[in-house]
């Protein structure tokens, strides 16, 4: 099973990449939240690998940290979830706002990634609660040391994304409105993420 891969970036596209490992082309699908930190085609690129073994096909999936290759294996083990869905999940939502999410049981914010109704939110918030590694609490801790703005942040960005934002912009403006108005309530900081993004 391949679990690793280093080497230089080929082609990179949403959906997918090729990643050339001494003159041998890997095709390997990767969520956005991967996509948004690889670097330019040409680079090198490490990506921790999920291999999915199917009678007619056998599929890589990328990852740039070992959350995220987490959060879509435990994904992957609920039934009625593949791995193309699990994609979309880890697309749709910072992974370590889905673990909030799961914990704290907010099925609203899981509907709101695309592909995902109600239904499949509550199971994937029911399953996927019982299946997080001890770990992950230790990594919301540290992520939100500091008081309540890496919550405001994710909830910022999250509204930008749902408006239609390219992630990548929207965080970027997040984090100039965050430097700006430091400490401000949601509706203040998303109307200066909006106004740098009008900017850009």
């Amino acid at each position: 099973m391949i679990a690793l891969l280093r080497g230089r970036l080929a082609e990179k596209q949403a959906t997918g990449l090729i990643v050339d490992v001494q003159g041998v082309g890997y095709e390997v699908q990767v969520p956005l939240s991967t996509y948004y930190h690889l670097p330019d085609v040409g680079a090198e690129v490490v990506l921790r690998v999920h291999t999915h073994v199917r009678e007619d096909a056998l599929s890589l999936f990328g990852f740039a940290t070992a959350l995220e290759q987490q959060l879509f294996q435990r994904l992957i083990a609920i039934s009625g979830i593949g791995p193309r869905l699990a994609l979309s999940v880890l697309s749709g939502i910072d992974p370590l706002d889905l673990v909030r999410a799961v914990q704290s049981g907010d099925v609203g914010r899981l509907t709101l990634i695309p592909g995902i109704g109600k239904k499949t939110a509550e199971r994937i918030g029911l399953e996927l609660k019982d299946r997080l590694p001890q770990q992950l609490q230790a990594e919301i801790e540290r992520a939100t040391e500091g008081g309540g703005e890496p919550l405001l942040r994710s909830d910022v960005l999250s509204a930008l994304l749902n408006l239609g934002y390219h992630r990548a912009l929207a965080e970027k403006a997040v984090d100039a409105a965050v430097r700006a108005d430091g400490g401000a309530g949601f509706e203040r900081t998303l109307k200066q993420a909006l106004q740098e993004l009008s900017r850009s």
